[in-house]
């Protein structure tokens, strides 16, 4: 892909809102993101196939590198996995990185895992009625990071990590992967625009766009600037 990417258009939650994000890409040259990451449930629990299309539709057609995995309810699996595949070979710069990775601009590799991660490696697994996966399975996953030197990472998680500054639930299993890999960037899911570190890794909740909600992310400078409302710190 050509051009570096400095500047991530980071959103979370869709939930079917394709006029909400139709509206983000129609402010996208303002912002002068080179890059898009969706994070969360692209659809509500009620969305079809071709509410599936239509946002995959709209994230190849804004025509920059985008990244993507989804949320829990994005299931069953299978009944929008075809779309996507679809999708991605119409429009070579989406790309889904759900329990895989993805180069981007020769410098920065995407990889990521969406749906519910839990702990407890008993736990079983499922991609009928909600998307969940015990955390083993995103390690073993995600161990083809190693395959790719050099490259800068950045984390797509629908479910964030264990940290006392995020206040909340988080997944161990997901911080230890950010501790082993340290990547540059990694994006979860949130109520609301935020930010934290996990050693050197800044961790950013993008919001909802259900709610109205984005963010963007210099990677350069690894700053956080928030679409509506302002950005949140979590301390």
């Amino acid at each position: 892909m050509a051009g570096r990417i400095r500047t991530l258009l980071a959103i979370g939650d869709i939930r079917g809102e394709v006029e909400s994000l139709k509206r983000v890409f129609e402010k996208v040259p303002e912002t002068g993101a080179d890059a898009v990451a969706v994070i969360g449930d692209l659809g509500a629990a009620w969305s079809k196939a071709d509410t599936y299309r239509a946002i995959f539709r709209t994230l190849g057609e804004a025509g920059r590198p985008t990244f993507w995995v989804p949320g829990p309810i994005d299931a069953p699996l299978d009944d929008y996995l075809r779309e996507a595949h679809n999708m991605e070979i119409a429009f070579p710069s989406l790309h889904g990185v759900h329990g895989t990775a993805a180069q981007a601009d020769g410098q920065l590799l995407f990889a990521g895992m969406g749906g519910e991660i839990v702990d407890d490696p008993d736990v079983k697994r499922g991609e009928e009625a909600l998307l969940r996966y015990p955390g083993w399975e995103v390690e073993y996953r995600l161990k083809i990071i190693r395959d790719f030197k050099d490259r800068r990472l950045v984390f797509l998680f629908t479910t964030p990590p264990a940290h006392k500054g995020l206040h909340g639930p988080g997944s161990d299993v997901l911080a230890e992967l950010i501790k082993t890999y340290n990547p540059r960037l990694v994006l979860v899911r949130g109520d609301e625009v935020a930010e934290e570190r996990i050693g050197k890794s800044l961790v950013v909740s993008p919001g909802r766009l259900d709610q109205r909600e984005y963010a963007l992310v210099d990677l350069q400078e690894l700053t956080v600037e928030a679409a509506e409302p302002a950005a949140r710190t979590a301390v």
